[in-house]
């Protein structure tokens, strides 16, 4: 007889080698928005030992507050199973609210592994995402992802630091009617997905589609002004792209994005200030990131287990750090260098640094936000005026 007595556990919360020594029969969940029964997931699991709960997928679906196309979410929400299913979990399930009957496409693309439960607030209860009252203000939309980051830190390291630092600028004084913060998407894209186990992978054209869409979807409620702010450097080429469809698609909107975060004027400086490491010490779960864990989620970083890699293969105009140096681009396997997960220096990170970093973070992001406004401002002016070609075709 089944026990009825499940473990949960939080699988963004563990290290990739924890994930690693799972095994590979433990129920692992990803659930469309939050506010489930746990006990009456267990039961309906048969209770297992332990069940393993990801991030929830925040918008998306109908009812959600914020739809796409059904064809547009369910390959991102298919790659991410599937990635799991490539580190061999053999009993990997999406839980949905009960009111997902009327998408019979998505119904009978997740089926059988789609579990349901009735969830009132998050079907036609839910509110439009964000409010229309929000309108003329910067939509922030941070995107984060559930990732390795070496044997000392979680898997939700990006979706952390990023949602701290969107949640920490719309908050900041004078820009609360100036930016409005998305709820943090944890899943993004990874390329080099099987290096290394627990990462997930929403695959580079179902993420662009998908976000293209989101955007598609404000534009028609009459938002006008968007900044996609990433916490995991594999979603940058795309959020590239993204910013090109948009604009070409909708010319009286402006929609930007910046590499990474800490990367630009402001954190280039505050970065140089602070850091005690040599350029290579700050690639990935180096000692940026882990400082920035140091002062967010202390409780989540295993600094006993920091292993220091920066033998990347470095060239003049190809090298490893948290800002990308040289004129190269390319992708090659991360087990080329290394060992364990991380490129840098995290044995450098303290929580101080963290603080201050996303002290800086967050100046630079408000500053990023201030001149979106004032692009579209003055560049609706020109348009409105009949500047060049717009006096000929409005």
């Amino acid at each position: 007889m089944p026990t009825r007595n499940s473990e949960f556990f939080n699988y963004d919360e563990l290290t990739w080698d924890a994930v690693a020594s799972l095994p590979r029969d433990v129920p692992l969940v990803l659930p469309l928005g939050s506010g489930y029964n746990l006990s009456l997931l267990a039961d309906q699991l048969g209770f297992p030992p332990r069940i393993g709960i990801l991030p929830a997928f925040p918008y998306g679906w109908r009812g959600s507050g914020l739809a796409v196309p059904d064809a547009l979410f369910i390959p991102y929400i298919t790659n991410l199973l599937d990635s799991l299913r490539d580190d061999g979990f053999s009993k990997v399930y999406c839980l949905a609210p009960q009111g997902f009957d009327p998408q019979s496409q998505f119904v009978s693309a997740f089926s059988p592994f789609l579990l349901r439960q009735s969830v009132q607030a998050h079907y036609h209860k839910t509110p439009a995402l964000p409010l229309d009252s929000e309108r003329g203000k910067v939509i922030l939309i941070p995107i984060g992802h559930t990732e390795q980051h070496g044997y000392h830190l979680p898997l939700c390291v990006d979706t952390v630091i990023i949602d701290s630092i969107s949640k920490g600028t719309a908050a900041r004084s004078g820009l609360a009617t100036r930016s409005y913060a998305m709820p943090v998407m944890p899943y993004g894209v990874s390329t080099h997905r099987a290096s290394f186990a627990a990462t997930m992978n929403a695959g580079g054209r179902a993420f662009e589609d998908f976000w293209v869409a989101v955007i598609d979807q404000l534009v028609s409620r009459g938002f006008d002004r968007f900044y996609l702010m990433s916490g995991h450097g594999g979603n940058m080429s795309f959020l590239v792209n993204i910013v090109k469809y948009a604009g070409e698609r909708h010319r009286r909107i402006f929609c930007a994005t910046a590499f990474l975060h800490t990367s630009g004027r402001i954190g280039a400086e505050a970065i140089q200030k602070y850091r005690t490491s040599a350029i290579g010490g700050m690639g990935h779960a180096g000692e940026l990131e882990t400082s920035y864990m140091l002062h967010l989620r202390p409780d989540l970083c295993k600094m006993e287990r920091v292993v220091d890699e920066t033998d990347f293969v470095a060239t003049p105009d190809y090298y490893m750090d948290w800002i990308e140096g040289g004129s190269l681009v390319a992708n090659p396997p991360w087990d080329d260098d290394t060992k364990t997960g991380a490129y840098g220096a995290g044995s450098h990170a303290t929580a101080e640094k963290g603080r201050l970093w996303l002290e800086a973070a967050i100046e630079e992001k408000a500053d990023h936000v201030e001149q979106i406004h004032e692009q579209h401002e003055r560049r609706e002016k020109r348009r409105n005026e009949g500047y060049g070609l717009w006096g000929r075709f409005k």
